[in-house]
């Protein structure tokens, strides 16, 4: 069995780590092997990048051409570290974010220029794209609601004006009518219940229907 790469993409408090974690555990119940990985940080470089991407600093901010940089820095790592041996091994990779996360948030949201993300993004992975992008599409104010009344304190990105998070999903909605046989639109306002099995149904005709036929 070749391995495939499958990411999951969406605003902020769409749900992709709760929906990643039921999907390993489903993965794992057919005894497929895979990895769960995740843009920025899938690697100690990454982890270090990661902090400096999302931690807010109010005096020193990181500039926009910075922060395209520094995700593409860690994608190349990435992918050279985790992506490409995994999949030459076979295993199915579940990837929190991949190259639409760049094109929605700098492109999009940041109003960066689009050719140059787009070099930025093939340099980085040398032209491997997912076979399959799970997009969690639920409205921004959902989304930002979510992430507010969890615990955890809010990065940098999630800090961002709802205009910034409103062009993103604007982005992905372009993306996925743009890329309609590699995205694929999963309603992210349902129950996580309703929304793993509607990500299931897609696994299963798109990459597992030879594994369970029946499902």
């Amino acid at each position: 069995m070749s391995g495939k790469l499958i990411v999951f993409e969406g605003v902020e408090g769409c749900g992709k780590t709760t929906q990643m974690t039921l999907c390993s555990q489903w993965l794992e119940s057919l005894s497929v092997s895979f990895v769960l990985t995740r843009e920025p940080g899938g690697t100690e470089l990454g982890k270090h990048l990661r902090r400096l991407l999302l931690e807010k600093s109010e005096n020193k901010p990181v500039g926009e051409v910075t922060e395209l940089l520094l995700y593409a820095a860690d994608r190349a790592q990435h992918i050279e570290q985790e992506l490409k041996p995994n999949l030459a091994d076979g295993k199915y990779i579940l990837c929190d974010r991949y190259t639409d996360s760049t094109i929605a948030y700098q492109g999009y949201g940041r109003g960066l220029n689009m050719s140059l993300i787009n070099q930025l993004n093939y340099i980085a992975t040398g032209g491997l794209e997912s076979d399959l992008t799970i997009w969690l599409d639920v409205d921004v104010e959902v989304g930002l609601s979510r992430k507010r009344g969890s615990e955890a304190a809010l990065d940098r990105i999630e800090q961002e004006t709802i205009a910034f998070h409103r062009r993103v999903q604007q982005g992905y909605t372009e993306l996925a009518a743009t890329y309609p046989s590699r995205i694929f639109r999963v309603d992210g306002s349902l129950s996580k219940e309703v929304v793993y099995e509607n990500i299931k149904e897609i696994l299963n005709k798109r990459l597992l229907s030879i594994l369970t036929p029946d499902s």
